[in-house]
């Protein structure tokens, strides 16, 4: 896993100097300083690697990848801006550090959020992205619906309708949920590369519906059996909370059963990319031996 680690590490440098250059200076305001502190605070940037190594694939020049890669980071870390506030998962800790709300106040948090949100659909509106304006529409077009009630917005809705009302959700929903919030925007982080490279999306839609589902029951795992500290956010909060989860309907042991037979088909879908697709291999592996 050593050169997996490095790519991963060389993915964060190149993401976090282009987010750092096109992000509006701190000196702009508390808004513009919010916004830079939720993004620039850390993070494993998968979503990123995802992009990235997609548009590998496909030849696609390092600064559309790149700008793909910090449009991507930019929603991300904007819902995770939104989820922590009070009104919604209530956390104090996001990546080690307090969380943006708690840095400034609720009003900053939802607006840096919002301007996270506009910043990432300006930069994939840019010609230097992909100078081919149908394919700028359709990563505009595409990272709309699966940010929105479609996809992450509506898998964290019904998130909150589940805390609120029925934590007994069943295993259809609880998968249901998931491929809306966690996995719609992996699914647009594979697609990318080859939307960039004007390539057949096909393999990597079905790497990435496996990869998702993986990635969220290992945070289940890991809100049980993971630490606190290495985490970098609080744990323990759904059991404690009743809700259902993959380990509470699957039991821990299935559970990981289930994401490494995930693992398994995301990488039986890279075949047509045959070793040239081996990074993405060793990522879809790594999302179900991470320990945060």
């Amino acid at each position: 896993m050593a050169a997996f680690d490095a790519a991963l590490t060389e993915v964060a440098r190149r993401t976090e100097a282009a987010l750092n250059d096109l992000l509006p200076p701190s000196s702009s305001g508390r808004v513009a300083e919010a916004m830079r502190y939720a993004v620039l605070s850390g993070g494993k940037r998968l979503r990123a690697f995802l992009v990235i190594e997609g548009a590998r694939l496909f030849n696609v020049p390092q600064l559309q990848a790149d700008r793909a890669a910090a449009a991507i980071e930019c929603i991300h870390a904007y819902s995770l801006v939104h989820d922590d506030l009070p009104a919604m998962d209530d956390d104090d800790l996001r990546r080690g550090v307090p969380t943006v709300h708690r840095v400034w106040d609720d009003a900053t948090a939802i607006l840096a959020g919002d301007a996270l949100q506009a910043e990432a659909f300006a930069i994939l509106a840019s010609t230097r992205t992909t100078p081919d304006a149908s394919v700028r529409l359709k990563l505009i077009g595409n990272l709309a619906h699966a940010s929105g009630v479609h996809g992450m917005v509506g898998g964290q809705d019904l998130d909150l309708q589940a805390g609120l009302y029925d934590g007994d959700l069943s295993l259809d929903a609880i998968t249901e949920l998931q491929e809306k919030k966690t996995g719609a925007l992996i699914k647009w982080a594979a697609e990318a590369g080859p939307i960039l490279g004007k390539s057949d999306i096909a393999p990597m839609t079905a790497y990435a519906q496996a990869v998702g589902l993986a990635f969220q029951i290992q945070d289940d795992v890991l809100d049980v059996i993971g630490d606190a500290h290495a985490a970098g956010k609080a744990l323990r909060k759904d059991g404690d909370a009743g809700k259902a989860t993959f380990v509470s309907h699957l039991g821990l042991d299935a559970a990981r059963n289930a994401a490494r037979a995930l693992v398994d088909d995301a990488c039986d879908a890279l075949a047509p990319y045959h070793s040239a697709a081996d990074r993405l291999r060793e990522c879809a592996k790594f999302i179900v031996e991470r320990d945060r």
